[in-house]
């Protein structure tokens, strides 16, 4: 069961791999390069990528040496909240886990006690955590965009 829209997981995967590319080489990468270290479509993975850019999370430059990457500012700015609210929107993150619009702790769903501290510690990790740490991670061998078999 995925916790966030397949859009919002290639999103998160692609902006970790751009910014692992940025910081350890210093390139900008092509939306071929991208997709297929992901394993996404490519015209999947240009969407998603034009909605990164266009929060400002994600740098394009066309031309010949273009391509996409990550600033060093963005690399220690640009945070998995950041991305995740681009793609999929805030809603997950601050509402109701049945999805009820006036739930509270004046009219709690069923399980708004058993979630509020579960969302409020997803939004912590996703708050704390940098693209330019993940791809470190990655970099370091320490975490991996796609599955080997």
């Amino acid at each position: 069961m995925a916790m966030f829209s397949k859009a919002c997981e290639y999103g998160i995967r692609a902006a970790i791999y751009i910014g692992q590319q940025s910081a350890e080489l210093g390139r900008r990468v092509g939306l071929r390069d991208v997709a297929a270290e992901i394993d996404s479509p490519e015209a999947f993975t240009a969407k998603v990528l034009q909605q990164l850019v266009r929060a400002g999370l994600l740098t394009s430059v066309k031309g010949p040496t273009g391509g996409f990457e990550l600033t060093a500012q963005q690399l220690a700015t640009v945070t998995l909240r950041q991305i995740v609210v681009a793609i999929d929107g805030g809603d997950m993150l601050q509402g109701c886990a049945l999805g009820l619009p006036q739930c509270s702790a004046q009219q709690p769903c069923p399980l708004h006690y058993q979630f509020l501290p579960i969302r409020d510690q997803l939004n912590e990790v996703l708050r704390t955590h940098t693209i330019g740490e993940l791809a470190g991670k990655v970099h370091d061998g320490l975490g991996f965009l796609k599955q080997f078999t």
